[in-house]
This record gives structure tokens, C-alpha cells and sequence, in this order.
């Protein structure tokens, strides 16, 4: 018979591990943050905001000022119709619009001794004026509009001399000098000037007499010297002259043009009715 074998002595009672509880603890801390942050989003949804909107996402309304548009020329029904039009025989060039009515009307030259320039707008007006003048040299015109008002003038080469014409009230009105003598452009022929143009300034076509004056006959200085109109185009004063060129050649552009008839980029002769042969 065999001896039973002894008990075993009880040693140290043994630890659970502790790494699961480690676990456990950083699994609820991460509920617990998450479930923060669920809560926060939402309480910010909800809440207005304070921050200014930014202007290009503020809705335009139809009384905000930004919402009224630039102002812009309100077209106006244009002259009476008057008149038969164009005489027979004229020449009849298209030109801008010089009623308002937003429309381009027509400029005209007749010939012979009674020569007339004129205009028949779109509207059906006509209206004219007499070209007085000696010169022999058949006559050419140009219309534009000039100053900040865009006053309609007519600008007719004589050779000699250039005439003025405004359309005022449904006419044609030589503006007057301040001697109260109709305004002309000296056209090399008095020794006070050699042309006509037109220059941006401020926004707007001016009008200006020019003056190319040589004293070695192979350079120029030129001369520009406004001409204001008054009283929606019935008189004309000089304005400043300013030197626009020293030492420049004949056929410089600043030379030439201050030898021309012309008004932007129109010229007499060329963008406008000339004169027909008699």
C-alpha cells in the first residue's frame, strides 16, 4: 500500500493581470470624450452666430445702394420732324446721334453758290445754315459731340478757314466770340492757326485749335489752345494754349494732325459729307 503523498503547501495568493482594467479604463474615457464632443457640435449648431458676414455674402436687396446701377444718358424722343431731308444732290454721310434719341442721324453738304451744311435726324428733323465763305476750296465737315455736357458741333473745312456749328434746340447756331462774332479756326491763312482737333480730357473730347508752326521749315512746334463752349454751345472763348511739341518732324502725327480738320479720330474729308462738285 502506498503512502499518500503530502499536501502541498499554500504558496503567495497570485494577481489578475492588470492590463485588462487599463483597457477598460481608456475604452470608457474615449466614450466619454466622444460622447463631449457629440454634445458640443451640437450646441454650436444651434447657437446664432456673432461674427460679421462677410460683405460678398450679404444679400443684395433692390434698395441696398449697391444694388441701384450707374446713372445713364436717358435717351429723349429726339427732334420734331421737320423738313423734306436731304436736298437732292447733297452729299449725305451718317454721323452721331445729335438729338438724344439714341439713334445716328445724318450730316449733308450742297454745292454751288448757295452751298448749305445740315442735318436730318433719325427722328425726321431737318434743319441747315449757309456756308458764307470766298473760299473756292470745296467744303468737308465732321460732327462729334465734345465737353463733359456732349455738345453736338459741326466742324466744316473751308481750306482758308474752319467753320463752327452747335445743335442747340433742334438748330444749327454759330457760336459766338467775345467780340460776338461767329467763332472760326484760322486755317493757316491769317497766320493765328493751321487746324482743328479734338482731345480726350477729363473723360471727354475737347475742342482746341492747333498751331504747327516751322522756323527752318523742316521741324515743328505745335500749339494747342482750347475753345469752350458756353451757354449749351452758343459761345466760344479761348482757353489755355499749351506747347504739345518742339522739333518734330514734318510728318510726325502731332504735326499733321495740327494741320488738319478733325475731331477724335473723325476727320473732315474723309468721315463726314464732303462737299459735291457743282
Amino acid at each position: 500500500m502506498s503512502t499518500p503523498a503530502a499536501p502541498a503547501t499554500p504558496g503567495p495568493a497570485r494577481r489578475a493581470p492588470w492590463w485588462p482594467w487599463a483597457v477598460a479604463v481608456v475604452v470608457l474615457v474615449g466614450v466619454v470624450v466622444a460622447l463631449l464632443l457629440t454634445r458640443g457640435d451640437g450646441d454650436d449648431a444651434a447657437a446664432p452666430t456673432t461674427s460679421p458676414t462677410p460683405a460678398a455674402t450679404t444679400p443684395t436687396t433692390a434698395t441696398s445702394p449697391s444694388a441701384t446701377p450707374a446713372a445713364s444718358p436717358t435717351a429723349t424722343a429726339g427732334c420734331a420732324p421737320t423738313g423734306d431731308g436731304p436736298p437732292a444732290g447733297a452729299d449725305v454721310r451718317e454721323v452721331v446721334d445729335v438729338d438724344g434719341d439714341g439713334r445716328p442721324d445724318q450730316a449733308w453738304l450742297t454745292g454751288g453758290a448757295d452751298r448749305r451744311i445740315g442735318i436730318t435726324t433719325a427722328s425726321g428733323a431737318t434743319f441747315s445754315a449757309a456756308i458764307d465763305s470766298a473760299s473756292p476750296v470745296p467744303a468737308s465737315a465732321v460732327v462729334q459731340r465734345v465737353q463733359a455736357d456732349a455738345i453736338p458741333v459741326v466742324l466744316v473745312d473751308l481750306g482758308r478757314e474752319a467753320r463752327l456749328w452747335s445743335v442747340v434746340d433742334c438748330g444749327l447756331v454759330a457760336p459766338t466770340n467775345a467780340q460776338g462774332q461767329a467763332y472760326t479756326f484760322d486755317r493757316g491763312f491769317a497766320g493765328q492757326g493751321t487746324g482743328v482737333g479734338c482731345t480726350q480730357d477729363g473723360g471727354a473730347l475737347r475742342l482746341a485749335g492747333l498751331d504747327a508752326v516751322s522756323a527752318d521749315g523742316g521741324t515743328f512746334t505745335v500749339t494747342r489752345t482750347w475753345v469752350d463752349l458756353g451757354d449749351g454751345g452758343r459761345t466760344a472763348r479761348n482757353g489755355a494754349a499749351v506747347q504739345v511739341a518742339t522739333g518734330a518732324a514734318a510728318d510726325d502725327p502731332v504735326v499733321t494732325t495740327a494741320q488738319q480738320v478733325s475731331c477724335g479720330d473723325l476727320l473732315a474729308g474723309r468721315d463726314g459729307p464732303v462737299e459735291p462738285a457743282s
